[in-house]
């Protein structure tokens, strides 16, 4: 009994120590891509360069945004389902991909749970309801009237068809009664452009790509989309508040990696992240922002994915919402 106790803690011993080596191999050695379904100047874009600027100093290796744009996020997503699962590529899941897409277009190449390995939430955002600050109807229950009066002539940006604007769009015209305008375009970036430039005259624009903006005076916010005010636009009322009741319509963040991604690495990565959602100047941003509730295991984020793909499905069908392929 003693000479096994004795093989037993000495195979012990060796396995811990082989651990790490084991791991090493695991873990990339080259550059790791973040990759973007969006152009550059949207909030999936700024939040992950927030990440990967982080990363890239607490692993000493090079983490480096990688953008994708088309499709409302599909065209990244599909890319990065066809990887290899070694750790050097990972998509900045996004609502529009990984909750609508899936009902919206039932031909993906990619199915949600058996070709991603969820890794953290970065952050969940209200949409913000935003204006040119030439419009004349500058409160929900002006757009309202706006809409009633010239049906299917006002006009509301997205970030491309069975977007996450799209989407909060088909549910304010629902609730409301109202006809509007559906104009979308190849992410939040060129949308900001032509709202600035009255191209356009509304949009359920992400609080992340939007807020910069409002801030400058450039936008005016009018209301935000989820049923608490967010810490960093507490001046600006829910739609709730303004005659909506039990509208919620978010925008949501997070790092998954191709399907067959190794649990250790797939852990190592969520502590990591964790870590940098934690520091302080992360969590300013994030505020300012308006991403929260961001953080936790991976087996969180996996049944936030699942209880999304759920609620967004009843909407796509209880609202007979078709988008072109």
């Amino acid at each position: 009994m003693q000479r096994r106790s004795i093989l037993k803690a000495t195979a012990g011993v060796a396995a811990t120590l082989a651990a790490p080596r084991v791991f090493a191999q695991l873990w990339p050695s080259g550059p790791i891509r973040i990759v973007v379904g969006f152009p550059p100047g949207g909030g999936t874009d700024a939040l992950a360069r927030v990440v990967a600027t982080k990363l890239t100093q607490m692993w000493n290796q090079q983490v480096i945004v990688e953008t994708k744009a088309g499709v409302a996020g599909v065209l990244a997503a599909d890319y990065v389902a066809q990887q290899p699962s070694d750790g050097t590529t990972l998509l900045m899941a996004h609502i529009n991909s990984h909750a609508l897409a899936p009902s919206l277009q039932p031909k993906l190449n990619y199915n949600v749970e058996r070709d991603f390995v969820p890794i953290v939430l970065v952050g969940v955002t209200p949409n913000l309801l935003i204006a040119n600050p030439k419009e004349e109807a500058k409160t929900v229950k002006d757009i309202v009237a706006l809409c009633r009066a010239k049906p299917g002539q006002v006009s509301f940006g997205s970030a491309g068809n069975g977007s996450a604007q799209h989407l909060a769009l088909e549910s304010f015209k629902l609730q409301a009664k109202v006809d509007a305008i559906h104009v979308p375009y190849k992410g939040s970036g060129p949308l900001l452009t032509d709202l600035m430039g009255g191209q356009i005259q509304y949009s359920f624009e992400t609080m992340t790509a939007a807020t910069p903006h409002v801030k400058s005076g450039k936008v005016i916010a009018i209301a935000q989309t989820r049923t608490k005010r967010a810490k960093g636009h507490p001046g600006v009322p829910t739609m709730e508040e303004q005659g909506f009741p039990g509208f919620e319509a978010t925008t949501w963040y997070g790092l998954v990696g191709p399907g067959k991604l190794p649990a250790p690495i797939a852990q190592r990565m969520n502590e990591d992240v964790n870590k940098v959602l934690a520091m302080a100047d992360v969590q300013e941003k994030l505020e300012t922002y308006g991403a929260e509730d961001g953080g936790g295991t991976s087996e969180k984020f996996a049944a936030f994915i699942r209880s999304e793909m759920a609620k967004w499905a009843k909407v796509v069908k209880d609202g007979n919402i078709r988008i072109e392929s």
